[in-house]
């Protein structure tokens, strides 16, 4: 069975990684967990999608939901399916905003360098890269769920 009760043919067992939520050991944890994904199976041409869209949620925990309070671990649960990977990703940091994820809408350019905003073109991506985005608060503790569909022939 997969996520959320689906069948689905699973490719190999599922990875898990935890590290603490430091921007040294989220480089890290995104290494290793990208390196562990292509050695299961994961089609090349996601690899970087997959990469980029973890790469900005992970920098997102360890920047925003620890920011002003002690960092503990980021929770990393990947299963890789034939047509599908579903990524979950678990701290027990700060709330997402209105307890949702933002919606990654570009903001507007037509205004002059200086009020360009300096961040928030991480969600623009992860919300083009991914499948669906799915995100909750619950016991505590965040949990946010990545899938990426791609045709099982890739």
């Amino acid at each position: 069975m997969g996520v959320d009760g689906v069948a689905t043919d699973r490719q190999n067992d599922s990875l898990d990684l935890s590290f603490p939520a430091t921007e040294a050991e989220a480089s890290k944890g995104i290494a290793t967990l990208s390196a562990r994904l292509a050695a299961q199976g994961l089609p090349s041409c996601k690899s970087d999608d997959v990469k980029i869209a973890l790469a900005e949620a992970i920098n997102n925990v360890v920047k925003h939901a620890y920011a002003g309070i002690a960092p503990t671990n980021i929770r990393v649960d990947c299963c890789l399916f034939k047509d599908q990977l579903v990524i979950r990703i678990t701290d027990t940091g700060k709330p997402m905003p209105d307890l949702q994820p933002p919606k990654g809408i570009p903001a507007s350019v037509d205004t002059s360098v200086q009020e360009l905003p300096e961040g928030g073109f991480g969600w623009i991506l992860i919300h083009r890269l991914a499948s669906e985005i799915h995100y909750e608060r619950r016991d505590g503790s965040n949990l946010l769920l990545l899938r990426f569909e791609f045709d099982d022939a890739s």
